[in-house]
């Protein structure tokens, strides 16, 4: 079946950005001057998806209003012929089918991921993280579904290289090498520690699954930090059907983390050409003050 559907657990605290988070979702913070959200949204739509839910939590509503009409603002940027910013407005609301479902408790990834179970029903499905974006040609999700064609319907899992000192932030497979991308995942692990880590490949926020993920994070008992994993579920699934890993062709930023989401603000603007010259000429002119009062 074709991968139509996609689903973005956004119901996380955000505490890596609080007081900022304390009340406005983590999700909704701008890189410029749109939300991260709009970005994981605009990848699943590029990569042919046609439907997305989005699981949030307390405190979320702003992510719904997002992707809802406002009759009165559009009214407002009418009349005072702003027919840029209507259109930019307007576009968010006509982006993709957007639903939503809450995660009334916070039990980890993998009980995110099956609170999407009645939406999805009984065919395959992206997962996108709400605080991952990635850029590419084609997209990274796209590379995914690609390889989820390729392989027969298998499950995949975006992966990328990492420094073995970070493996324990990550799930992490233990590959077997198809071909020079792709591998075989015969084993994934939660948040190895640097020494038990089967490699160094970490799987990134992009998925593409089979519905039988559900029947087994039904009866999935918690893991790492007393949640549900999804990653260990990807384990117990792997061993009655094929996972692969494919090394995704992309950059990615952490957004939630600040270096990743500084780096993305930075970067963003300057390929914005509204942007680029004047905010590289004062980046520019940054450095070597820095540089000067430095030496």
């Amino acid at each position: 079946m074709p991968v139509r559907k996609a689903v973005i657990p956004a119901a996380g605290f955000g505490t890596r950005f609080l007081p900022a988070t304390k009340a406005q979702p983590k999700e909704m913070l701008p890189l410029v001057d749109t939300p991260i959200i709009q970005y994981v949204v605009q990848e699943a739509l590029d990569a042919g998806i046609e439907d997305i839910l989005i699981v949030t939590g307390r405190g979320k509503r702003a992510i719904e209003d997002h992707f809802d009409r406002s009759v009165e603002l559009e009214v407002f940027l009418e009349n005072g012929h702003k027919v840029g910013l209507l259109d930019a407005v307007r576009d968010v609301g006509s982006l993709v089918n957007v639903h939503f479902v809450r995660q009334k408790e916070q039990l980890g990834l993998g009980h995110a991921i099956y609170q999407a179970r009645q939406h999805v029903g009984n065919e395959p499905f992206a997962v996108l993280l709400g605080d991952e974006i990635f850029f590419g040609e084609p997209p990274g999700l796209a590379q995914l579904i690609d390889i989820h064609d390729r392989t027969a319907g298998s499950s995949v899992v975006g992966v990328l290289q990492v420094p073995p000192e970070q493996v324990h932030r990550y799930g992490v497979i233990r590959p077997q090498q198809v071909d020079e991308r792709l591998y075989r995942a015969l084993d994934l692990v939660e948040k190895p520690s640097r020494e038990e880590a089967p490699s160094n490949l970490a799987i990134a926020g992009r998925y593409v699954l089979d519905p039988a993920i559900f029947d087994v994070l039904e009866s999935l008992p918690p893991g790492k930090n007393g949640e549900i994993q999804l990653t260990d579920a990807l384990q117990v699934l792997g061993r009655s059907s094929s996972v692969y890993g494919y090394e995704l062709n992309a950059r990615r930023y952490d957004v939630g983390e600040k270096l990743g989401y500084l780096q993305a603000t930075v970067e963003l603007a300057l390929e914005r050409e509204d942007l680029a010259a004047q905010f590289g000429e004062y980046l520019d002119g940054l450095m070597r003050r820095r540089l000067k009062e430095n030496s």
